[in-house]
């Protein structure tokens, strides 16, 4: 059975080495979705950095 994609947009990387962490992705991603974007922080292992992205295209 395969597994179905869904394709995301990253809006925003972030290092995951930063002295914050994950924070400044997440307040990255808060003041997208108070403009009304969806947006998530994913971790990317391969590249070690947090990702905000969203399920919507932009533009």
């Amino acid at each position: 059975m395969a597994a179905a994609t869904k394709a995301r947009t990253v809006l925003e990387r972030f290092p995951a080495g930063a002295p914050r962490g994950s924070w400044p992705a997440e307040e990255y991603a808060a003041a997208q979705r108070a403009q009304g974007t969806n947006a998530q922080v994913v971790m990317d292992l391969h590249t070690d950095q947090f990702l905000v992205v969203t399920d919507t295209t932009t533009q």
